[in-house]
């Protein structure tokens, strides 16, 4: 059975940083790509960012470009998304995603709200 387990997330004042993780079981976790998304309140839902399954490429939403990072660790079955510089408009439910031709799993998702 695939899992995929959140953790991190929280509540952090504007120009701050958090950290999350995707802990994934169940799969060849070296195998997927890996990708975070968001949905605001009132929103659709979008792509964050996206890495592939061995690391070397990465792609994010121009609204994140330089703020966030998304990595890898193979050995570990984890993603992580380093949030920096934190914004208002970063408020949402964070998800992430491994996907591998028509397989496709989700996490739980975690809320993530950035205000003073």
């Amino acid at each position: 059975q695939v899992q995929l387990v959140q953790s991190g997330g929280g509540l952090v004042q504007p120009g701050g940083s958090l950290r999350l993780s995707c802990a994934a079981s169940g799969l060849t976790f070296s195998n997927y790509v890996m990708t975070w998304y968001r949905r605001a309140p009132g929103k659709e839902r979008e792509l964050v960012a996206s890495i592939s399954n061995l690391g070397r490429t990465t792609t994010y939403a121009d609204s994140v470009k330089g703020r966030f990072t998304i990595s890898r660790d193979n050995a570990r079955n984890t993603v992580y998304l380093k949030m920096n510089s934190l914004k208002p408009e970063d408020t949402a439910v964070y998800y992430c995603n491994a996907k591998r031709g028509n397989s496709d799993y989700w996490a739980q998702g975690t809320q993530v709200t950035v205000s003073s």
